[in-house]
């Protein structure tokens, strides 16, 4: 069963793909981030990843039945074609993926979908349509994770996003586990990470970390 949108899921929201992961098994580390307490999960795989689509795809379907076993979302960035194979919750675009409108009409009624802002007219654009569930803004800092990543926004670019946004926002890009409660202070409803949980053996501390600076908004 799809699981719909709430703000809640942004709080502690993990990234991860099969390049992210180093010689450990994907399986093992979402499944460990799940354990730990993660409310939301993105499939990202792309980048240094050197799966064929069938193997993508072999591999989404048994994230997305590890998150159902968690009961948390299972998320698709930016493949709209896999996300609808794998029957996804959600899925996440960016300003130079697929044209948002078009990802809109194909996924309605499907599963909810979450966009990349990184500048105040972008925020703009996005307050003008419908069916956008969230926004994901950043880097708020310099991040390795993401070739392709925008420019470091900041915590005031952030903060001045948050304000301008018509749905919620969760921030993206270079946080660490000391930043969180300056993430939590600029109003965004969570952070998405991606190497402060796929390089971590101990996930458990980070993820209560990540819930309690949101459980105090």
């Amino acid at each position: 069963m799809t699981r719909k949108f709430s703000p809640e899921q942004l709080r502690a929201y993990f990234v991860c793909g099969s390049q992210d992961v180093g010689s450990r098994d994907i399986l093992t580390v979402v499944d460990s981030a799940l354990q730990a307490g993660i409310t939301a999960f993105q499939f990202r795989d792309k980048g240094r990843s050197q799966l064929s689509d069938s193997a993508r795809l072999q591999l989404g379907c048994k994230l997305h039945q590890l998150c159902e076993a968690y009961q948390v979302p299972f998320i698709v960035d930016d493949n709209v074609d896999l996300a609808l194979a794998l029957k996804a919750d959600g899925i996440h675009v960016g300003q130079h993926d697929q044209k948002i409108q078009q990802v809109l009409s194909r996924v309605q009624g499907k599963m909810f979908v979450g966009l990349s802002c990184s500048t105040l007219p972008e925020v703009e654009a996005a307050n003008q349509l419908s069916g956008v569930a969230y926004l994901g803004s950043g880097p708020v800092f310099p991040t390795s994770s993401k070739a392709d990543a925008d420019p470091v926004i900041g915590l005031n670019g952030l903060t001045r996003i948050v304000a301008l946004s018509k749905v919620p926002v969760v921030a993206i890009g270079g946080i660490t586990a000391e930043q969180l409660p300056a993430i939590a202070a600029t109003g965004a409803r969570g952070a998405a990470v991606i190497s402060l949980l796929a390089q971590r053996d101990n996930m458990g501390a980070t993820v209560q970390e990540m819930l309690a600076v949101t459980a105090r908004k």
